[in-house]
């Protein structure tokens, strides 16, 4: 079994309820990046305050870090034993990221009223402007760490199941 594992992969892909199920199955604990990033206000931590939280929670002996946050990932592959990519099609993602409007989430300060344009766009962009970088990345640890890639919720259900 795994210690520190990261989930990543397209906004509204469903990595933050994936997170919770793995934690509850596991007992590790569950970080959400966008938690340390995002204020209750709508406004962001400083980068210094970011990397700060970041690094307390990756010097611990556990964890399950749901986020992207590019800029660190290449640190947190670094720590982790496993990670999982969700890449799933864009419509999948926008019709997640839109069921979650009007929502509490555990994953997020404030509660979303709309789905922003720029947001949108931003998961639409997502398989051209990020998961190039992701698969990237990720082929530099393929013999070093355990990498998952979901492409369907059939694949995570299947693989949560396991542990039944």
């Amino acid at each position: 079994m795994f210690n520190k594992i990261l989930i990543i992969g397209c906004p509204g892909a469903g990595k933050s309820t994936f997170a919770r199920k793995l934690s509850q199955i596991t007992g590790l604990p569950l970080y959400h990046l966008d938690m340390v990033w995002h204020k209750p206000d709508k406004t962001t931590s400083d980068t210094e305050t970011f990397d700060k939280k970041l690094k307390e929670i990756l010097l611990t002996d556990s964890w399950i870090i749901d986020g992207n946050y590019k800029r660190t990932l290449e640190t947190r592959l670094e720590l982790c034993d496993a990670v999982f990519l969700l890449d799933f099609p864009t419509d999948v993602c926008l019709q997640g990221a839109l069921s979650r409007i009007g929502t509490k989430r555990a994953d997020f300060p404030w509660l979303e009223s709309e789905l922003d344009e720029e947001f949108k766009k931003w998961i639409i962009d997502f398989p051209k402007n990020c998961l190039p970088q992701i698969y990237e990345t990720l082929s530099k640890f393929n013999n070093k760490k355990q990498i998952y890639i979901f492409r369907t919720y059939k694949e995570i259900d299947e693989y949560l199941n396991d542990f039944n």
